[in-house]
């Protein structure tokens, strides 16, 4: 079968972009001296800034979205996310988990979780409760999910397609339990991100990523609905404007490798950190609580 995470000849997770162009340092922002109130970032390997390339004896050495938009929006960013985390796992501690609990095992995190069995989700609900100036919060969760899926169907198409349905409705529901529990002590905005297809050539790879990013849109619908501010930033549409004819690695928003194997890692290269940095720092805030936006992403 094919691969249905092959870009350029090498498997890849799936990142989250925008169609923009960004003009920020490549190193690590420098934190504000006086900033306008907290940030926090939740999710999985994007918002942590994953590279292959680096040290992960060193959590500094990652610089994600997050760390870009805290700068430009002049907010002191809390990072807990976790590369590979599905969102079971982000629940609970005990939840299905894809890499997460082997990778913090044996590296550190952007934060210290107060115990070694918190979940990334109870790290938010007491973060929230004890920083009331949290001015905004950001999740990209649920690519994981599929992964994980795609691991136990040994990547065979018929088995992926057929165990869909029964992974992304968990996912719709387990973001209601996140969404729920973030409100408790959080009435600003939560901007979810979608994902995009490793390649928009592939007729498979497309229906997987748009049937994830459906549910995930539709969970934040319902969250909007019950009371909740969950603002959709459509990373999918904004990808494929800024692919090279659906090549996401040619066109450099992956983290490109050295000659001799494949061209690019699967994660987002510093351009396409900044990227999405600029999707989330242009995006609205939420007014209507009875409806999802979705953002219209372009290049400029």
């Amino acid at each position: 079968m094919k691969n249905i995470r092959t870009v350029c000849g090498w498997r890849i997770s799936l990142i989250v972009l925008l169609a923009a162009v960004l003009v920020l340092p490549a190193t690590r922002p420098a934190s504000a001296t006086a900033s306008s109130g907290d940030y926090l970032a939740l999710g999985d390997s994007l918002a942590f800034g994953s590279n292959p390339l680096l040290d992960p004896n060193n959590a500094a050495n990652f610089v994600g979205y997050p760390d870009y938009v805290a700068q430009t929006r002049d907010l002191t960013v809390t990072n807990p996310s976790c590369p590979g985390e599905t969102s079971s796992g982000f629940i609970s501690f005990t939840g299905t988990d894809y890499q997460c609990r082997p990778y913090r095992a044996s590296y550190p995190l952007h934060v210290t979780y107060p115990t070694s069995t918190t979940s990334q989700l109870e790290y938010a609900v007491a973060f929230l409760a004890s920083h009331p100036d949290t001015q905004l919060v950001t999740l990209n969760i649920g690519a994981n999910d599929v992964f994980l899926m795609e691991q136990q169907c040994m990547l065979v198409t018929s088995c992926i397609m057929g165990s869909l349905k029964p992974v992304l409705d968990l996912l719709k529901s387990n973001l209601a339990t996140i969404y729920d529990q973030l409100k408790a002590n959080y009435h600003h905005q939560i901007i979810t991100l979608t994902y995009y297809p490793p390649s928009y050539n592939d007729p498979t790879n497309v229906q997987i990523f748009t049937e994830l990013n459906q549910a995930i849109t539709d969970a934040a619908t319902a969250a909007n609905a019950s009371g909740s501010i969950v603002t959709v930033a459509d990373g999918y549409a904004a990808f494929q404007t800024a692919s090279l004819a659906g090549n996401i690695c040619a066109a450099g928003l992956l983290i490109p490798l050295p000659p001799g194997g494949p061209p690019c890692d699967y994660h987002a290269s510093t351009a396409g950190q900044q990227l999405l940095a600029q999707t989330i720092t242009h995006v609205t805030v939420a007014t209507i609580k009875s409806s999802t936006v979705l953002l219209p992403l372009v290049m400029r």
